[in-house]
């Protein structure tokens, strides 16, 4: 006869049973690949400034590594129709922290932009808290919404003016990387959620003529986009940035230099723990590593998508679908970026560039669409 116990055991392996196995394996391979990959990028900077190689690592596993583990477990075990309880209070804290931003007290700058709060004894970056903030708030309104989605009166005036008041909290912190990033998940959400095909191409015009607008307003905007079309012109100046990444990028070949044998990131590559760290590991590893670091974003989207298809409602399939295309969106604008595709926009690769605030909400948000792969 059964034990209790023995009922127990089974509920627990049918737990571990229902959970997207593959997914979980590939968000913990990005995690550690992540900090080999910033081990590699990081030691000439530490040791210059700290006097130790593995300053920036240790660092970066006590202030986001540990917490980020945390928060993929704790967000994991969260039914995740919770979150929906909570969208609006996520939003408004969200909105609060982005606004203490243009408190001189409590902010600090770095490149020019000031994105940073610094709060005694941590700091954190409020736009990664915007993101996932207003992920779980758009997923929540796209499905009590859906049977007005598609009006323009109720659907997509609503959405767009949602979006534009994100955009200008944003574009007030010269954090047009993030807008980005916000824009291309939005839009996804608001395909998902049943939008028109007519209405996303005339959201996607305005955005064109909305980004055209603000290159043109922005001097240091202006002057991106014209080395972004001619990196040879001010190769000391302006374009110094992408052509050292180029370089880097160009020397790593095929099988690149070997871990740890960069040379464009000793005092030659402007962020290579941060913006730059894609352009230091194509250096290091080169076509093959990159192709498999690529793979694997490629792999953790396609398993985030399979979970959002599967989720068991709307909501479920709205949450997954946005913080998979958030992740993908940023990762894909870093590297595309860094390699010269598209115009530089200082925003980090998820999972791999140095900062606590944004490993602990990547990791957050996969352990949101991991919890849904267990009501599949």
């Amino acid at each position: 006869m059964p034990t209790k116990s023995s009922h127990n055991r089974v509920d627990v392996a049918l737990k571990k049973k229902s959970m997207d196995m593959p997914f979980f394996y590939t968000t913990l391979g990005l995690f550690v690949i992540g900090l080999i990959i910033l081990s590699s990028a990081s030691m000439a900077v530490a040791y210059k400034n700290h006097g130790s190689i593995a300053y920036y690592t240790l660092r970066q596993i006590a202030g986001g590594g540990l917490v980020g583990l945390i928060a993929f477990a704790v967000c994991q075990w969260i039914p995740y129709r919770v979150w929906r309880k909570f969208a609006v209070p996520l939003m408004a804290l969200a909105f609060i922290l982005t606004a203490f931003i243009f408190l001189p007290q409590l902010s600090y700058s770095a490149g020019g932009a000031t994105r940073w709060l610094n709060l005694g004894f941590f700091s954190l970056q409020p736009s990664e808290i915007l993101k996932i903030g207003f992920i779980v708030y758009l997923a929540s309104w796209l499905d009590a919404r859906r049977k007005d989605i598609r009006s323009i009166a109720y659907g997509a005036m609503p959405f767009i003016l949602m979006v534009s008041i994100i955009g200008v909290f944003l574009m007030m912190q010269k954090d047009m990387g993030t807008f980005g990033v916000i824009v291309a998940t939005a839009v996804i959400l608001y395909f998902v959620g049943g939008g028109k095909k007519s209405q996303i191409a005339a959201m996607v015009v305005l955005v064109l003529i909305a980004g055209y607008l603000l290159i043109q307003m922005s001097p240091y905007r202006l002057a991106r986009v014209a080395t972004f079309l001619d990196p040879t012109n001010d190769p000391r100046g302006q374009a110094y940035h992408i052509n050292q990444a180029l370089i880097a990028i160009g020397t790593g070949g095929f099988s690149g230099r070997g871990f740890g044998q960069s040379i464009q990131k000793y005092n030659y590559l402007p962020e290579p723990m941060t913006d730059s760290i894609f352009a230091v590991f194509a250096e290091e590893m080169g076509f093959i590593g990159i192709s498999a670091l690529i793979a694997l974003f490629g792999f953790f989207f396609w398993r985030s998508i399979t979970i959002a298809k599967h989720a068991p409602d709307a909501f479920g399939r709205l949450l997954a679908s946005g913080l998979a295309g958030c992740i993908m969106s940023q990762a894909l604008i870093n590297m595309a970026a860094i390699s010269g595709v598209l115009p530089l926009t200082g925003i980090t690769l998820p999972f791999v560039s140095l900062g606590g605030t944004s490993l602990v909400v990547s990791m957050g948000m996969a352990g949101m669409i991991l919890n849904i792969s267990k009501h599949t």
